[in-house]
Formats: structure tokens, sequence, C-alpha cells
């Protein structure tokens, strides 16, 4: 059909560019990383308050999005190193849950290290990370 200011097209040209249309959208969500670590407003942890930070190789949410805007989890990496990392999975924004002594992705199985780093499961880049100082007088953390 045609009209004032429309211009006839074909069935063939019409299944051409739906194929064409639909071919894109699935090339951009096999995109290795879709998603990057979420900005987010800084804020301050007590260590005490989190018991498992307490020990090397601890890990802990420290905000569920409430304070920073973005789920935020850090993990002991060493006696006076912390990293603090994005709780949204790089491939599709799923939240990302603590598994074991790293994360796991429920949305589609990715796993990740304690240090955010990919391990297993469906390909994406790393857990996103967030600038963090540690303030061993008042044992504080200061995260974004």
């Amino acid at each position: 059909m045609s009209g004032p200011g429309c211009s006839s097209i074909t069935r063939r040209e019409l299944l051409e560019r739906t194929l064409a249309g639909l071919g894109l959208g699935a090339l951009a969500a096999c995109g290795a990383s879709l998603f990057t670590a979420p900005s987010i407003t800084a804020f301050t942890i007590k260590l005490a308050d989190f018991p498992s930070l307490a020990s090397v190789g601890g890990l802990a949410i420290v905000d569920d999005g409430a304070r920073s805007g973005d789920p935020v989890a850090v993990a002991r990496t060493g006696t006076s190193t912390f990293v603090a990392l994005s709780l949204i999975c790089p491939h599709r924004g799923s939240a990302v849950q603590i598994s074991g002594s790293g994360f796991y992705c429920p949305g589609h199985g990715a796993t990740f290290a304690a240090n955010g780093s990919w391990t297993g499961g469906q390909p994406t880049s790393n857990l996103g990370s967030y600038r963090i100082s540690y303030d061993t007088t008042n044992g504080t953390l200061q995260i974004g």
C-alpha cells in the first residue's frame, strides 16, 4: 500500500529489511561487554560491621544499592588490601551473588573470582571495580 508521502515496498524488500534488523539485534545481544561498572556515590563502611572481611579471602556485600545507587561487594585480598566490585554483571546487567569464594550470575551462569575476574560460564568481561582506600587507624574503607 502507498499513500501521500509513502513509497511502496515489495515483500522481498520488507523481508530483507526485517531480517537485517533482526541480525543487528542478535549481534548486539552477543556483545561480550554491554554493561560497564555503574558510577556510584562514594560511601564509607566500618570493617567491624562486616565480620567476613576480618580475614584474607573474605567477601561481603557492603551496599545493596541504597547508599551508592548500585550493589557493591568488597573482597579482602591481603592483610591491608581490598577490592570493591560492582555486583552488576557486565554481560546483561543482572545482579551477581556471592557464591563460595567468588561470585555467580544467576541470569546466565557466569562465574567470577573474588577479585572480579571472569572464570567461567557465559563469556563476559570482569566485574567492574571501584576506587577504595583503607584507613587502618579507624578501620574504615572509603568506596567510590
